[in-house]
């Protein structure tokens, strides 16, 4: 798979790609990543990349023409990190990391000329109701989301017990020691019967979800255990 991200902060990107799963991805051939500078398509003295508003107002708008020359040199689905647009979830992720290709348009300022949106842009997505100072978090949000999602970066069974790639949040997790300060871990999951802790996991993941997001309960189609995982939890969270 290959990733290209269009930055005017292009160094941002340092660590993100240098680091942890992203760079294993990277060094044995997953995926790779391409940051591109969209200051290297703005051709005037000064590399300006931004311009003041039409009609009036505050900010500074990223201008069209470098953002079309920087897209002339890539292909696949072009996406706009945006306040505006759709909030990115792990469902997306699973249906772009079907993708060969992917380009992802960090913005910044009050955004980009609205030219390229109409004319360039597949999809605008956004990482929650709140404000960044510009787009390149969302473009590693993005790109982290789906790097982990590729064959071989990580193992499946890890990423198919993360918070909602099933639809579920994610069950409790211990490690050793088996008690700290009188704090002790659950007796099932140091039974050695991995149809009971798979059982525990199972119910403590719909807690989790039933307590703190409940919505992903309601639009879930529930299995017969979960069902009875569910109202099991119901008598006791009364």
């Amino acid at each position: 798979m290959k990733i290209n991200i269009l930055t005017l902060f292009p160094k941002m990107f340092d660590g993100f790609l240098s680091e942890s799963i992203i760079a294993r991805a990277i060094k044995f051939g997953a995926v790779e990543v391409n940051i591109i500078d969209i200051r290297d398509y703005c051709f005037d003295k000064h590399k300006q990349a931004d311009d003041m508003p039409f009609g009036g107002g505050n900010g500074m708008v990223m201008k069209p023409e470098p953002l079309f020359l920087a897209l002339e040199n890539v292909s696949g689905k072009v996406i706009y990190t945006s306040p505006q647009g759709k909030t990115f979830n792990q469902e997306i992720a699973k249906e772009l990391v079907k993708e060969e290709e992917l380009t992802i348009i960090a913005g910044h300022y009050e955004g980009i000329d609205e030219r390229v949106v109409e004319n360039k842009v597949d999809m605008e997505l956004s990482i929650g109701d709140f404000v960044l100072t510009g787009g390149e978090i969302p473009a590693m949000t993005i790109s982290d989301t789906i790097i982990r999602l590729l064959p071989d970066v990580i193992k499946k069974e890890s990423y198919e017990n993360d918070s909602f790639y099933n639809g579920l949040l994610d069950y409790p997790h211990y490690t050793r020691p088996a008690e700290y300060k009188d704090l002790k871990v659950p007796e099932v999951l140091l039974s050695g019967n991995h149809k009971k802790i798979d059982e525990w996991r199972l119910k403590e993941s719909l807690r989790r979800t039933y307590l703190r997001r409940r919505e992903l309960i309601e639009n879930r189609e529930l299995t017969k255990l979960e069902k009875k995982l569910l109202d099991e939890i119901k008598k006791e969270e009364v």
